[in-house]
C-alpha cells in the first residue's frame, strides 16, 4: 500500500534530548544518594535500558535499580506526595526544566539529519505526524525552540493515550486523527520501545540509532539491519526508498 504519511518520534529522533534526560535522571539519583555511591555514568548506562518508555516507568525502574526508595521517602513531605518514585521524578524534572529553559542548549542538540528529513516529508507526503512519550509542555517547548511545530498536521503526546510505547496506541491515534490507514504510514524512531509500538500498529519503521539506543536496537531483532540507520547521512535515502517503493 502506498505510503503517504510519515510519523516522527521526538526525543532521540528529532533532538538529542535523550542525552539531556539521561543527565537529569543521573543528577536526581546522585542528589538522593550523595557521597559517590552512584555516578552519572552508572545512571546513564541504566537509562539506556529504558529509553523510550514513559517518565513514570523510567523513574520506577531507576529507583529500583539504584535502591532510592528509602532516601526518597525521607523527602515525601518536601514534594507533597506519598510516592517515593514521584520524589525522584520531581527532583529530576527540576534539572530537566532548567535544560529546557536554555534555548541555545536545545538548538545545539537538534539532529540535523532528521530535521532535514522532516522538511522533505512536509514537501513530499500528504501528512506528517508526531508521536512522543514527552508530556505536552515539554514537547511544545522543544518544538517551539526548534521552530518546527507548524510542520506537523497532528501531534500526540503521552497525555493523549492510556498506554505508552511499546504499546501501539499513540501511533494508532495519530493515524486515526489524520484519517489514514496504519499501512500507509512510515515511522521514524530511535528506541526499541518506539519501534515495537510502530510495528504493533502495523506501520513501516526506520530506526535512527543514537549512543543510547544503538546496541539495543541491533540486539532486539525487531528490524532488519538495513532499517537501522547508524550513519545519519543515510536516513534520507533509506526513507525515500521505502516511500518510493510503496508508490510503484
Amino acid at each position: 500500500m502506498m505510503i503517504n504519511t510519515i510519523i516522527f518520534d521526538l526525543d532521540g529522533t528529532l533532538i538529542n534530548s535523550e542525552h539531556l534526560k539521561a543527565i537529569s535522571y543521573a543528577q536526581a539519583a546522585i542528589d538522593l544518594s550523595p557521597g559517590g555511591a552512584i555516578t552519572e555514568k552508572d545512571v546513564i548506562e541504566a537509562y539506556k535500558t529504558v529509553v523510550g518508555l514513559s517518565r513514570e516507568e523510567i523513574g520506577a525502574a531507576l529507583v529500583q535499580r539504584f535502591d532510592l526508595t528509602k532516601p526518597a521517602r525521607a523527602r515525601l513531605e518536601e514534594f507533597e506526595t506519598d510516592e517515593p518514585n514521584q520524589v525522584y521524578i520531581n527532583i529530576r524534572l527540576q534539572y530537566y526544566d532548567r535544560m529546557l529553559a536554555d534555548e541555545e542548549l536545545l538548538r545545539n542538540h537538534k539532529w540535523p539529519h532528521t530535521i532535514s528529513l522532516l522538511g522533505t516529508a512536509r514537501d513530499t507526503c500528504e501528512f506528517v505526524g508526531l508521536a512522543t512519550m514527552s508530556h505536552r509542555p515539554h514537547a511544545d517547548r522543544v518544538l517551539d525552540v526548534l521552530e518546527i511545530r507548524k510542520m506537523f498536521d497532528f501531534i500526540a503526546t503521552i497525555e493523549d493515550v492510556a498506554t505508552g510505547k511499546p504499546e501501539p496506541d499513540i501511533f494508532l491515534l495519530v493515524a486515526d486523527a489524520l484519517g489514514v490507514l496504519p499501512e500507509t504510514c512510515l515511522v521514524i524512531e530511535d528506541s526499541p520501545a518506539g519501534v515495537q509500538a510502530a510495528l504493533r500498529a502495523g506501520m513501516s519503521v526506520v530506526a535512527t540509532s543514537t549512543a543510547y539506543t544503538k546496541a539495543a536496537l541491533h540486539a532486539s531483532g525487531l528490524l532488519p539491519k538495513d532499517r537501522i540507520i547508524d550513519q545519519p547521512e543515510m536516513l534520507a535515502s533509506v526513507a525515500a526508498e521505502i516511500v518510493n517503493r510503496s508508490r510503484r
